[in-house]
């Protein structure tokens, strides 16, 4: 079946992401026809005004809704789209001039009713958007992607890029209230209604994470937060190494201690993953500067993380607490 694809995004308060984002569209090789829809999700910085300037260049629809999160929003835009196959991007991403060749491929390939691309920096992004993006995706950290090439079924995609056919939006009703965390919510979903997904490793983005150390410690301490609640509704889903970051910080901890009262092995054992982790930053990044911010990256992604998981799994897990009541800033109405 010939895929008539519908980019849907969602925004608040970016216009200049939106900016860039169409700019790249714009630039998209193999002639590949495609629509793409903005939804507004209640912002007071309106990107109208940005959309216009592209519509004489791209086919694009424009809506504002009342704030209710990005799930809901990417549901509307769905519901508004016109193609039989949407795909889901942050306005804070940038599309390759391939990105839309090397997703026709893969499903003419193989068909799935859902995939997810990775995220990649670009060049143009500053030196903490750099070290951020190295620990989010490199493989010695619990960032990037989830699952393996090989994987097909159980790969869970994240809506930063993300694709998925009209009969399984239909059928799984789309994201849920949950944020952070709707993404793999829906995956499970699809998966016990009989989907299936994978990733398309070359069709990635270039997501810009525009974020500082605060803010992205607060993004890795909700995504700690979220995943005990994604257990508790999908217990078959639960897995060890969701307790790595707190154990891995942990151990951080006592290293250090230990070290103070002239025992070394273990503070040693994780110089060493920190000098591994330098050196891949530096030869991924080509900048001493990324490679020096990695390592505190990596330092607040274990330990927002971690503690954000033990903080949810007692409330959730130990105290019987309802997630919606305990953690209302997790759930949009």
């Amino acid at each position: 079946m010939t895929q008539q694809y519908s980019f849907v995004i969602p925004v608040y308060n970016r216009p200049d992401e939106i900016q860039e984002l169409l700019e790249s569209f714009v630039e998209l090789e193999g002639n590949i026809p495609f629509e793409i829809v903005i939804v507004e999700d209640g912002s007071t910085l309106s990107s109208e005004a940005v959309v216009r300037t592209f519509q004489n260049r791209l086919n694009i629809a424009y809506y504002f809704k009342q704030n209710s999160g990005p799930g809901d929003s990417r549901n509307f835009g769905m519901l508004k789209a016109k193609g039989n196959y949407f795909v889901i991007l942050d306005s804070d991403c940038i599309l390759p001039k391939h990105y839309l060749i090397e997703v026709e491929k893969s499903l003419k390939t193989e068909y799935v009713d859902c995939f997810g691309g990775p995220d990649a920096a670009h060049e143009s992004f500053s030196n903490l958007q750099k070290a951020i993006n190295f620990s989010m995706t490199s493989f010695i950290t619990t960032g990037g992607i989830r699952g393996r090439k090989g994987s097909v079924d159980k790969f869970q995609p994240r809506s930063f890029n993300m694709g998925l056919s009209k009969v399984a939006f239909e059928a799984s009703k789309g994201f849920g209230k949950i944020h952070p965390g709707e993404d793999p919510d829906l995956s499970i979903r699809l998966w016990n209604l009989g989907y299936k997904t994978k990733l398309i490793p070359e069709a990635f983005v270039y997501h810009k994470r525009r974020i500082s150390w605060k803010n992205f410690y607060v993004q890795v301490n909700k995504f700690g937060l979220v995943r005990p609640i994604l257990n508790l509704w999908h217990p078959s889903t639960k897995k060890l190494t969701y307790w790595f970051p707190l154990v891995f910080s942990l151990g951080l901890v006592l290293a250090i201690i230990l070290w103070f009262f002239n025992i070394k092995f273990f503070i040693v054992w994780y110089m060493l993953y920190f000098i591994l982790a330098f050196m891949l930053a530096l030869i991924n990044s080509k900048s001493l500067i990324v490679a020096i911010l990695a390592i505190p990256a990596i330092i607040i992604q274990f330990f927002g993380y971690g503690y954000g998981f033990i903080k949810s799994t007692w409330a959730v897990s130990v105290l019987g607490k309802k997630p919606e009541l305990y953690f209302p800033k997790l759930f949009f109405k």
